[in-house]
């Protein structure tokens, strides 16, 4: 699952939610953004590893925490976060690195 940051269509709660759904909470995970604008949650790759190529990234979200999965998503004002967050970023991010607490 990922979210076309140029489609204003594309980034809605409803899409944050299901990206925060397809993601595996049994693992160390990053949502991080693309050059092209495409948002997505990274499984494994994680924190300053692997980040040519990335607009931006949050800061990394620790196995068993609960920011990923389908309890994550169905938190309303945790997906309004992510989403305030990508829309406050995109294209112009604060940062290359956004901590969004």
């Amino acid at each position: 699952m990922q979210i076309n940051l140029n489609n204003p269509e594309e980034l809605t709660q409803a899409t944050v939610r299901e990206l925060l759904a397809s993601a595996s909470d049994d693992e160390h995970t990053q949502l991080r953004v693309t050059k092209e604008g495409i948002a997505y949650i990274s499984s494994g790759i994680v924190g300053g590893v692997d980040i040519d190529g990335l607009l931006f990234r949050l800061e990394t979200w620790s196995k068993g925490s609960g920011y990923v999965g389908i309890v994550a998503a169905s938190d309303e004002v945790w997906v309004m976060q992510i989403f305030n967050a990508l829309k406050q970023n995109w294209p112009t991010p604060s940062s290359d690195y956004i901590d969004i607490y």
